[in-house]
């Protein structure tokens, strides 16, 4: 097997990536070869053209029944009726793709975080190059503030860190060194003698021999990912296109047959059979499901924004939120702050806890709930974490921030907690020994108003630890060792604290002051806290049947300690990415499922969890805020990025966005989707019988040798204006009580069920049957065709009315749950004052063949809705009493 970048020494570097020295570097000669050979060191996009995303929403069954009515009706002349379906087919095309144009752009922002420029050893000479022009073999040099340019293997470091978070989740900035790694298949986040492109320096300097450029790189490969991912339809989409054209089909089955009858028994000449075939498809087709399907999430989009502080990018989204079965999610900024936190306090045999969580310094010290006395050890600890520091802590736009080191300003907030910020510091600067990776610790010099020199110490344990004994021979060195390993396995990072006195005349700091000997003064345990409102919101996914899996690039440990403080599950299971690769895909199907933390994931590793939690059917939320997470938030069902940390990459990659970073959100949000599907089911179920008796009236007509007593232009008035107007009064329904007690809907389940299906006939024959009577009854009075027609289009919107108070709820509608929805009887008197314009104004009767009705005809109407709302409420009253 072919070594890895970081398992090679320095002679095999050369040799592998043919180069010289390493600071005399390429030649240009060379460098020039192997740019023209290789390719530029960015990232190529391709963008669908928006025409094509144009034509993309004309092809579904409804708008090909459309297309052929308007077709039909052109070609017999009857232009109005073409004028009016083809308006409706281009609001339906012009709805899909404002959605669409919405898409995300995440390969934009990825090339957006590349760096610019590199400075790199060429000819023996440090020279400043466009980025763009770095080809493998190129030696880089690297100090702080650069942004790492290409992947480099470290060759040379100085004190070297780099801040990968947003590659890998690593909340604090990693040391880097030249040395050769042994180990085979090492996490991202462990490769400790590399650098990845978009990563920034954050401390000392140090050079790179370039091993991999563009679309080879780490960040380079996330980015091929989120352009190859391919998203499925939305589980909402997929029940609506299946229904659309499962609907569609039976229509035009249904108006083939009835067309063949009609030749048949000479029913009509065929110009006036084609028309009346025609009329019978308009009817039928459910024209307003799109667009009322459009509003309802769209309204549901609104709401996100201003009740829940969440920016939905795609309508269909919103939805989805309540059919997810699992929500994957990273850890670090997501379920816990990224703010690294003290959380306890050994001096002495005290054990402390200390509360607050993140940077602001609110909270107190205590002693197993008891107020601590300040001891002068406890206060030189504190004093010594402070000052042994090159981090800075702000407040700024009322928020507390730090430039520099998370461990660092976690010691900052630590001891203003105790002393407030801003008062008169104690001590002065005298000089620093800034951390360095060898030596695994920072230590300061400072003086106070009597010019006496204390020396802090603050670092790695195991290295103050061995300092303390060498000053004490009494020190209890495996006391100490037991505590550190204690606050380890609870996931905590684990800080020791030491001081110094030294001569008034010392003023410099140097190794040999310290390695001789510490006078030792505590442990401190350090935790990205996890957020307080994600444990109450977990508790609400989990009685929805909703499971969260952490993913993360941090180590097991810690991802298991925060996974049961998050309570995530009753049981906790852990895999790594290192595990996770060794599986075959039908186990991971099966890891997917059965554990709860993945860590010390890599990019790649995120993609397959919700690949493999798809394959097994469920749907699927990935929330994140790194670049790392962008190919799974495309990936998944729904995509969540934090607003206020998550990078821009993170953001466009995905399908929502949480604008104050909260995961509590989603609870919230889940609930939304949930009523946000009943609505669009009820709008469904509303819509669809309406539809089916239009057809069945033109069908009853057609296969009696009847006048059609409806127009097409008509039909679609029925269908469209309506749909714009009564059934908007579905989407402010409130959510329906114990809606986030039942489980997720299933993949694939149906939208209706037997009794839906069963109501949705019965309601069509109904609907149809007392206009037809109504017709006829009109017919035998010797009223004409127009007034007739107008009658029947009353009749059929009376009817609609009455049947959306029954459709609003699964209780009674003549009960508490009339008024719940005050804006019904809005949108009704809206519907009623369009139903009188089109009845009574000229211009409107020319278009759709209307005419002035009389108060006995829209009684005959009132009546017809009474009769469709009173069977209906029967209907619901059995069913309520079965379900008792």
């Amino acid at each position: 097997m072919k070594p890895k970048s970081y398992q090679l020494g320095f002679e095999k570097l050369k040799e592998t990536y043919n180069t010289n020295e390493f600071k005399t570097g390429l030649t240009a000669t060379e460098a020039k070869k192997r740019l023209q050979e290789n390719g530029p060191n960015k990232l190529e996009s391709q963008k669908t053209p928006k025409w094509k995303m144009f034509i993309r929403q004309f092809n579904n069954m409804v708008i090909y029944v459309l297309i052929a009515s308007t077709i039909i009706t052109l070609l017999m002349g009857h232009y109005s009726d073409s004028i009016i379906i083809g308006l409706v087919i281009v609001i339906n095309a012009i709805i899909g793709y404002y959605q669409e144009a919405n898409a995300s752009d995440a390969l934009e922002k990825i090339k957006q975080m590349l760096s610019i420029e590199a400075t790199v050893y060429r000819d023996g000479k440090r020279k400043d190059v466009p980025a763009e022009e770095l080809v493998v073999g190129d030696t880089v040099f690297l100090e702080a503030g650069d942004n790492v340019p290409a992947d480099l293997r470290i060759i040379d470091s100085d004190n070297l860190r780099i801040q990968e978070s947003a590659l890998t989740g690593e909340a604090n900035s990693v040391e880097k060194i030249a040395d050769k790694l042994t180990d085979e298949n090492i996490p991202l986040a462990e490769q400790t003698n590399m650098a990845f492109a978009s990563t920034a320096v954050t401390n000392g300097s140090g050079s790179g021999l370039v091993i991999a450029t563009a679309s080879d790189t780490e960040i380079g490969k996330i980015s091929t990912e989120v352009s190859s991912v391919k998203q499925r339809k939305t589980p909402l989409m997929q029940i609506i296109d299946g229904l659309g054209t499962k609907v569609s089909y039976f229509i035009v089955a249904a108006s083939i047959l009835i067309f063949i009858v009609g030749l048949i028994f000479d029913t009509y000449a065929l110009p006036v059979l084609a028309l009346a075939v025609v009329a019978m498809m308009v009817g039928a087709i459910p024209e307003g499901m799109p667009a009322t399907t459009s509003v309802i999430l769209a309204k549901g989009v609104s709401d996100m924004a201003k009740k829940q502080h969440t920016i939905v990018k795609t309508l269909p989204a919103v939805e989805t939120l309540g059919s997810v079965d699992v929500v994957a999610t990273d850890k670090t900024g997501t379920l816990t702050k990224n703010e690294m936190t003290v959380t306890d306090i050994l001096v002495d045999d005290l054990e402390l806890q200390v509360s607050g969580t993140g940077y602001e310094p609110s909270g107190e010290i205590t002693d197993h709930g008891q107020p601590v006395k300040m001891t002068s050890k406890l206060k030189l600890l504190l004093q010594g974490g402070y000052y042994a520091n090159d981090t800075e802590l702000h407040h700024e736009n009322n928020q507390w921030i730090i430039s520099g080191e998370p461990t660092d300003g976690a010691f900052l907030t630590l001891y203003h907690k105790v002393f407030p910020y801003g008062q008169a510091d104690s001590f002065e600067e005298v000089d620093i020994l800034p951390f360095d990776s060898d030596y695994r610790y920072i230590a300061k010099l400072v003086k106070n108003e009597q010019d006496e020199r204390i020396l802090f110490v603050k670092g790695a344990p195991d290295k103050l630890l061995d300092m303390a004994r060498l000053q004490d021979k009494n020190f209890d060195y495996d006391y100490w060792l037991n505590k550190v390993e204690a606050f380890s396995k609870e996931g905590k990072r684990v800080i020791a604290v030491g001081y110094e006195k030294e001569p008034d005349n010392t003023d410099t700091v140097t190794q040999e002051m310290i390695v001789d000997g510490l006078n030792f003064l505590g442990l401190v345990a350090i935790i990205d806290p996890p957020r307080e409102e994600v444990i109450e919101s977990l508790k609400v996914m989990r009685s929805a049947g909703v499971e969260v899996k952490m993913i993360t690039g941090d180590n097991a440990i810690t991802a298991k300690s925060i996974g049961k403080k998050l309570g995530l599950a009753d049981e906790i299971n852990a895999i790594t990415g290192t595990q996770w690769d060794s599986l075959s895909d039908d186990e991971k199907i099966v890891a997917a499922n059965k554990n709860q933390v993945f860590a010390r994931t890599t990019p790649s590793n995120k993609l397959e969890i919700i690949d493999a939690l798809q394959k097994d059917n469920k749907v699927t939320a990935m929330t994140g805020d790194g670049v790392n997470d962008a190919p799974a938030l495309k990936k998944a069902d729904i995509g969540v990025a934090m607003g206020i940390k998550g990078t821009d990459v993170a953001k466009d990659s995905a399908d929502m966005i949480l604008t104050d970073d909260n995961f509590a959100t989603m609870s919230s949000a889940i609930k939304e989707g949930r009523r946000i599907f009943d609505n669009i089911k009820k709008s469904i179920l509303y819509l669809l019988p309406i539809s089916f008796s239009e057809g069945l009236i033109v069908a009853y007509a057609i296969l009696t040798r009847q006048e059609i007593p409806l127009q097409p232009t008509q039909l679609l008035w029925i269908n469209m204006v309506s749909a714009i107007t009564i059934q908007f009064a579905l989407i402010f329904e409130p959510a329906e009580e114990g809606i986030m007690d039942r489980p997720p809907r299933k993949t694939g389940s149906r939208l209706m069920n037997r009794h839906d299906v069963f109501q949705m006939t019965y309601v069509a024959i109904l609907i149809a049957a007392v206009s037809l009577v109504i017709d006829t009854y009109l017919n035998n009075l010797g009223v004409g065709e127009v007034i007739s027609s107008t009658t029947m289009v009353n009749t059929l919107i009376i009817g609609k009315i009455f049947y959306l108070f029954n459709i609003r709820t699964p209780k009674l509608a003549l009960s508490k749950e009339l008024f719940s929805n005050s804006k019904v009887f809005i949108f009704v008197g809206l519907m009623l004052l369009l139903q009188l314009f089109l009845t009574y104004v000229p211009f409107m009767q020319d278009i759709f063949s209307t005419g002035a009705i009389s108060l006995s005809e829209w009684g005959l109407a009132i009546a017809a809705g009474a009769i469709v709302l009173v069977v209906t409420e029967i209907d619901k009253l059995i069913r309520i009493k079965l379900q008792k």
